[in-house]
Protein backbone atom coordinates (compact mmCIF):
# COMPACT_ATOMS: atom_id res chain seq x y z
CA UNK A 1 0.00 0.00 0.00
CA UNK A 2 1.51 3.29 -1.26
CA UNK A 3 1.82 6.57 0.57
CA UNK A 4 -0.94 8.45 -0.46
CA UNK A 5 -1.52 12.50 -0.15
CA UNK A 6 -5.20 13.02 -0.60
CA UNK A 7 -5.86 10.46 -3.90
CA UNK A 8 -2.56 11.07 -5.08
CA UNK A 9 -0.29 7.55 -4.51
CA UNK A 10 3.28 8.28 -4.16
CA UNK A 11 4.93 5.10 -3.67
CA UNK A 12 5.67 3.01 -0.81
CA UNK A 13 8.44 5.36 0.62
CA UNK A 14 8.43 8.23 -1.21
CA UNK A 15 11.78 10.62 -2.00
CA UNK A 16 10.63 14.16 -2.69
CA UNK A 17 12.61 16.96 -3.93
CA UNK A 18 12.65 19.72 -1.58
CA UNK A 19 11.56 23.21 -2.58
CA UNK A 20 14.60 25.63 -3.30
CA UNK A 21 14.95 28.76 -4.58
CA UNK A 22 17.15 28.91 -7.72
CA UNK A 23 17.63 25.22 -7.90
CA UNK A 24 14.17 23.49 -8.15
CA UNK A 25 13.35 25.05 -11.31
CA UNK A 26 11.92 22.95 -14.23
CA UNK A 27 15.81 21.81 -15.71
CA UNK A 28 16.24 20.10 -11.98
CA UNK A 29 13.40 18.92 -11.61
CA UNK A 30 13.53 16.76 -14.71
CA UNK A 31 16.36 15.68 -13.90
CA UNK A 32 15.45 14.12 -10.95
CA UNK A 33 12.30 13.16 -11.83
CA UNK A 34 14.29 11.32 -14.09
CA UNK A 35 16.36 9.37 -11.34
CA UNK A 36 13.57 8.70 -9.09
CA UNK A 37 12.10 11.53 -7.38
CA UNK A 38 8.74 10.54 -6.27
CA UNK A 39 6.99 14.00 -5.66
CA UNK A 40 8.85 17.17 -6.89
CA UNK A 41 7.78 20.64 -5.42
CA UNK A 42 8.37 24.01 -7.01
CA UNK A 43 10.69 26.73 -5.99
CA UNK A 44 8.77 28.94 -3.11
CA UNK A 45 6.67 31.41 -4.91
CA UNK A 46 6.15 34.96 -3.20
CA UNK A 47 2.10 35.37 -2.58
CA UNK A 48 2.93 38.83 -3.41
CA UNK A 49 4.70 38.70 -6.73
CA UNK A 50 2.23 36.35 -8.01
CA UNK A 51 -0.86 38.88 -7.34
CA UNK A 52 0.96 41.25 -8.90
CA UNK A 53 1.92 39.63 -12.04
CA UNK A 54 5.67 40.03 -11.32
CA UNK A 55 7.27 37.71 -14.01
CA UNK A 56 9.73 36.04 -12.08
CA UNK A 57 6.85 34.45 -9.82
CA UNK A 58 5.18 33.87 -12.55
CA UNK A 59 7.54 32.35 -14.35
CA UNK A 60 7.78 29.84 -11.43
CA UNK A 61 4.50 28.62 -11.88
CA UNK A 62 6.03 26.96 -14.96
CA UNK A 63 4.82 22.65 -14.47
CA UNK A 64 5.16 20.12 -16.97
CA UNK A 65 3.10 16.99 -17.36
CA UNK A 66 6.38 14.99 -16.90
CA UNK A 67 6.93 16.09 -13.71
CA UNK A 68 3.81 14.98 -12.42
CA UNK A 69 3.04 14.16 -9.09
CA UNK A 70 3.97 18.03 -8.52
CA UNK A 71 3.35 20.42 -5.88
CA UNK A 72 3.72 24.42 -6.50
CA UNK A 73 4.89 25.99 -3.33
CA UNK A 74 3.87 29.45 -2.19
CA UNK A 75 4.71 31.65 0.75
CA UNK A 76 3.21 34.92 2.49
CA UNK A 77 2.45 37.02 5.28
CA UNK A 78 -0.72 38.10 3.92
CA UNK A 79 -4.21 36.12 4.49
CA UNK A 80 -6.00 37.52 1.31
CA UNK A 81 -2.86 37.70 -0.66
CA UNK A 82 -2.68 34.13 -0.04
CA UNK A 83 -5.62 33.31 -0.73
CA UNK A 84 -5.37 35.19 -4.01
CA UNK A 85 -1.94 33.60 -5.11
CA UNK A 86 -3.37 30.19 -4.05
CA UNK A 87 -6.07 30.80 -6.60
CA UNK A 88 -3.71 30.93 -9.02
CA UNK A 89 -2.11 28.51 -8.45
CA UNK A 90 -5.00 26.36 -8.67
CA UNK A 91 -5.11 27.43 -12.24
CA UNK A 92 -2.18 26.20 -13.25
CA UNK A 93 -3.03 23.13 -12.16
CA UNK A 94 -0.59 21.20 -9.84
CA UNK A 95 -1.15 18.01 -7.93
CA UNK A 96 -0.61 20.13 -4.89
CA UNK A 97 -0.25 23.31 -3.58
CA UNK A 98 2.60 23.79 -0.69
CA UNK A 99 2.45 26.42 1.97
CA UNK A 100 5.74 27.24 3.01
CA UNK A 101 6.20 28.01 7.03
CA UNK A 102 10.02 26.98 6.99
CA UNK A 103 12.13 29.17 4.84
CA UNK A 104 14.32 31.16 7.50
CA UNK A 105 16.38 33.65 5.46
CA UNK A 106 15.58 36.81 7.18
CA UNK A 107 14.22 39.01 4.22
CA UNK A 108 11.41 36.21 4.45
CA UNK A 109 10.81 35.08 7.97
CA UNK A 110 11.48 39.12 9.24
CA UNK A 111 8.63 39.80 7.67
CA UNK A 112 6.45 36.89 9.13
CA UNK A 113 6.45 34.69 6.29
CA UNK A 114 8.27 31.11 5.87
CA UNK A 115 9.72 30.21 9.43
CA UNK A 116 8.59 33.81 10.69
CA UNK A 117 4.92 32.47 11.25
CA UNK A 118 6.47 30.12 13.57
CA UNK A 119 6.33 32.87 16.51
CA UNK A 120 2.58 33.09 15.43
CA UNK A 121 0.87 29.68 15.48
CA UNK A 122 -2.74 31.03 15.96
CA UNK A 123 -2.09 32.97 12.36
CA UNK A 124 -0.10 29.83 10.69
CA UNK A 125 -3.37 28.09 11.62
CA UNK A 126 -6.00 30.26 10.29
CA UNK A 127 -4.33 30.98 7.53
CA UNK A 128 -3.92 27.55 6.25
CA UNK A 129 -7.30 26.77 6.80
CA UNK A 130 -7.78 30.01 4.53
CA UNK A 131 -6.26 28.45 1.87
CA UNK A 132 -7.49 24.87 2.16
CA UNK A 133 -11.07 26.07 2.19
CA UNK A 134 -9.79 28.75 -0.89
CA UNK A 135 -8.97 25.39 -3.42
CA UNK A 136 -9.66 22.26 -4.31
CA UNK A 137 -6.14 20.87 -4.72
CA UNK A 138 -4.64 19.05 -1.63
CA UNK A 139 -2.66 21.37 0.63
CA UNK A 140 0.79 20.28 2.38
CA UNK A 141 2.87 21.92 4.61
CA UNK A 142 6.48 22.35 4.68
CA UNK A 143 7.74 23.95 8.43
CA UNK A 144 10.45 23.63 11.15
CA UNK A 145 10.86 22.84 14.42
CA UNK A 146 9.29 26.08 15.64
CA UNK A 147 11.68 29.36 15.80
CA UNK A 148 13.76 28.48 18.55
CA UNK A 149 14.88 26.03 21.29
CA UNK A 150 12.03 27.08 23.60
CA UNK A 151 9.53 27.29 20.73
CA UNK A 152 9.45 23.64 19.79
CA UNK A 153 5.37 23.22 19.33
CA UNK A 154 5.39 20.95 15.70
CA UNK A 155 4.26 17.87 17.77
CA UNK A 156 0.64 20.17 18.56
CA UNK A 157 1.15 22.90 15.44
CA UNK A 158 1.35 19.51 13.45
CA UNK A 159 -2.55 17.75 14.54
CA UNK A 160 -3.78 21.56 14.41
CA UNK A 161 -2.81 21.90 10.72
CA UNK A 162 -4.21 18.69 10.21
CA UNK A 163 -7.23 19.26 11.88
CA UNK A 164 -7.50 22.51 9.27
CA UNK A 165 -7.23 19.90 6.26
CA UNK A 166 -3.73 19.61 5.43
CA UNK A 167 -3.13 16.30 3.34
CA UNK A 168 0.81 16.06 4.61
CA UNK A 169 3.23 17.48 6.89
CA UNK A 170 7.13 17.64 5.57
CA UNK A 171 9.12 19.00 8.69
CA UNK A 172 12.80 20.18 8.50
CA UNK A 173 14.53 18.85 11.80
CA UNK A 174 15.72 22.60 13.02
CA UNK A 175 14.86 25.77 14.21
CA UNK A 176 14.31 28.97 12.28
CA UNK A 177 17.19 30.18 14.74
CA UNK A 178 19.57 27.38 13.82
CA UNK A 179 19.05 27.80 9.87
CA UNK A 180 21.10 25.47 8.53
CA UNK A 181 23.64 24.83 11.15
CA UNK A 182 24.00 22.06 13.81
CA UNK A 183 22.41 18.56 13.48
CA UNK A 184 18.87 18.14 12.07
CA UNK A 185 16.97 16.74 14.96
CA UNK A 186 14.37 14.30 14.06
CA UNK A 187 13.10 12.67 17.26
CA UNK A 188 10.84 15.62 16.88
CA UNK A 189 9.57 14.76 13.97
CA UNK A 190 8.95 10.58 14.56
CA UNK A 191 6.85 12.32 17.76
CA UNK A 192 4.60 14.20 15.38
CA UNK A 193 4.80 10.47 13.24
CA UNK A 194 3.93 8.78 16.64
CA UNK A 195 1.10 11.34 17.79
CA UNK A 196 -1.55 8.61 17.91
CA UNK A 197 -4.07 11.55 16.10
CA UNK A 198 -1.80 12.53 13.29
CA UNK A 199 -2.78 10.18 10.04
CA UNK A 200 -1.58 12.00 7.34
CA UNK A 201 1.98 11.40 5.87
CA UNK A 202 4.76 13.05 7.59
CA UNK A 203 7.79 13.53 5.77
CA UNK A 204 11.40 14.26 7.68
CA UNK A 205 13.88 16.70 6.05
CA UNK A 206 17.02 17.50 7.10
CA UNK A 207 20.67 16.28 6.74
CA UNK A 208 20.32 13.29 4.99
CA UNK A 209 23.08 12.68 2.28
CA UNK A 210 23.86 9.16 1.78
CA UNK A 211 21.56 6.11 1.29
CA UNK A 212 23.01 4.93 4.35
CA UNK A 213 21.38 7.79 6.30
CA UNK A 214 18.07 7.81 4.53
CA UNK A 215 17.66 4.16 5.36
CA UNK A 216 18.84 4.84 9.38
CA UNK A 217 16.52 7.57 9.82
CA UNK A 218 13.55 5.84 7.63
CA UNK A 219 13.86 2.83 10.10
CA UNK A 220 15.07 4.73 13.31
CA UNK A 221 12.29 7.54 13.01
CA UNK A 222 9.14 5.70 11.22
CA UNK A 223 8.59 8.54 8.81
CA UNK A 224 6.52 8.08 5.53
CA UNK A 225 9.31 9.18 3.40
CA UNK A 226 12.28 11.72 3.23
CA UNK A 227 12.33 14.92 1.81
CA UNK A 228 15.83 15.83 -0.10
CA UNK A 229 17.03 19.12 -0.40
CA UNK A 230 20.94 20.32 -0.17
CA UNK A 231 22.03 16.85 -1.33
CA UNK A 232 20.45 16.98 -4.42
CA UNK A 233 22.28 19.94 -5.59
CA UNK A 234 24.34 19.13 -8.62
CA UNK A 235 24.00 14.98 -8.11
CA UNK A 236 20.27 14.32 -9.19
CA UNK A 237 21.87 10.84 -8.71
CA UNK A 238 21.03 10.95 -4.80
CA UNK A 239 17.12 10.00 -5.69
CA UNK A 240 18.86 6.62 -7.36
CA UNK A 241 20.94 5.50 -5.07
CA UNK A 242 18.37 6.02 -2.33
CA UNK A 243 16.11 3.60 -4.11
CA UNK A 244 18.70 0.97 -4.81
CA UNK A 245 19.67 0.79 -1.36
CA UNK A 246 16.58 0.77 0.14
CA UNK A 247 15.57 -1.93 -2.94
CA UNK A 248 18.94 -4.21 -2.88
CA UNK A 249 21.09 -2.84 0.75
CA UNK A 250 23.98 -2.36 -1.52
CA UNK A 251 25.41 0.73 -2.54
CA UNK A 252 25.37 1.82 -6.15
CA UNK A 253 28.72 2.74 -8.00
CA UNK A 254 28.49 6.64 -8.40
CA UNK A 255 28.15 7.82 -11.89
CA UNK A 256 30.89 7.12 -14.38
CA UNK A 257 32.26 10.60 -15.17
CA UNK A 258 30.93 10.43 -19.24
CA UNK A 259 27.06 10.28 -17.43
CA UNK A 260 28.61 13.70 -14.88
CA UNK A 261 28.98 15.75 -18.17
CA UNK A 262 26.18 14.51 -20.41
CA UNK A 263 24.10 15.24 -16.98
CA UNK A 264 25.54 18.31 -16.47
CA UNK A 265 25.47 19.35 -20.25
CA UNK A 266 21.61 18.15 -20.75
CA UNK A 267 21.33 20.69 -17.44
CA UNK A 268 22.94 23.58 -18.76
CA UNK A 269 21.07 23.14 -22.21
CA UNK A 270 17.35 23.18 -20.51
CA UNK A 271 18.57 25.94 -17.89
CA UNK A 272 19.53 28.27 -20.80
CA UNK A 273 16.20 27.36 -22.61
CA UNK A 274 14.36 27.91 -20.23
CA UNK A 275 15.57 31.02 -18.33
CA UNK A 276 17.72 32.87 -21.62
CA UNK A 277 21.03 32.50 -22.14
CA UNK A 278 22.70 34.56 -19.29
CA UNK A 279 20.68 33.55 -16.41
CA UNK A 280 20.52 29.65 -17.51
CA UNK A 281 24.38 29.86 -17.63
CA UNK A 282 25.13 31.87 -14.22
CA UNK A 283 22.03 29.89 -12.12
CA UNK A 284 24.25 26.46 -13.26
CA UNK A 285 27.09 27.38 -11.70
CA UNK A 286 26.41 26.24 -7.79
CA UNK A 287 25.68 22.59 -9.41
CA UNK A 288 29.07 22.22 -10.99
CA UNK A 289 31.09 21.17 -7.54
CA UNK A 290 28.84 18.35 -6.68
CA UNK A 291 28.44 17.42 -10.32
CA UNK A 292 32.41 16.70 -10.51
CA UNK A 293 32.41 16.44 -6.56
CA UNK A 294 35.90 14.32 -6.02
CA UNK A 295 37.71 14.59 -9.36
CA UNK A 296 41.55 14.80 -8.68
CA UNK A 297 43.27 18.21 -10.09
CA UNK A 298 39.51 19.35 -11.00
CA UNK A 299 40.40 22.94 -10.12
CA UNK A 300 40.94 24.80 -13.55
CA UNK A 301 38.12 22.75 -14.81
CA UNK A 302 36.24 24.61 -11.78
CA UNK A 303 37.05 27.68 -12.55
CA UNK A 304 36.21 28.14 -16.08
CA UNK A 305 32.79 26.75 -15.39
CA UNK A 306 32.03 29.01 -12.94
CA UNK A 307 33.23 31.78 -14.87
CA UNK A 308 32.81 31.67 -17.98
CA UNK A 309 29.77 33.30 -19.83
CA UNK A 310 30.11 31.73 -22.94
CA UNK A 311 28.06 28.49 -24.02
CA UNK A 312 30.15 26.92 -26.03
CA UNK A 313 33.46 27.57 -24.36
CA UNK A 314 31.33 25.29 -21.74
CA UNK A 315 30.45 22.85 -24.19
CA UNK A 316 34.31 23.20 -24.99
CA UNK A 317 35.27 22.46 -20.98
CA UNK A 318 33.11 19.81 -20.80
CA UNK A 319 34.96 18.39 -23.60
CA UNK A 320 38.19 18.74 -22.11
CA UNK A 321 36.76 17.20 -18.80
CA UNK A 322 36.15 13.79 -20.53
CA UNK A 323 39.00 13.93 -22.31
CA UNK A 324 40.93 14.05 -18.98
CA UNK A 325 39.53 11.82 -17.07
CA UNK A 326 38.81 7.66 -17.73
CA UNK A 327 35.87 6.14 -17.39
CA UNK A 328 37.05 3.72 -14.45
CA UNK A 329 38.66 6.54 -12.91
CA UNK A 330 36.66 7.06 -9.25
CA UNK A 331 34.83 10.18 -8.06
CA UNK A 332 36.86 10.12 -5.00
CA UNK A 333 40.46 9.62 -5.89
Amino acid sequence: MGVKIANIDVGDFPLLLAPMEDVSDPPFRALCNEQGADLLYTEFISSEGLIRDAAKSVQKLDIYEYERPVGIQIFGSEIDSMRQAARVVEKTNPDILDINYGCPVKKVACKGAGAGILKDIPKMVDLTKKIVDEVDLPVTVKTRLGWDENSKYIVEVAERLQDVGIKAISIHGRTRRQMYKGEADWSLIADVKNNPRMNIPVFGNGDIDTPQKAVEYKNRYGVDGIMIGRASIGYPWIFREIKHYIATGEVLAPPRIEERVKVARQHLEMSVKWKGMHTGIVEMRRHYGNYFKGYSHFKPFRTKLVTSDDFDELQQTFDQILESYSSDEPAFA
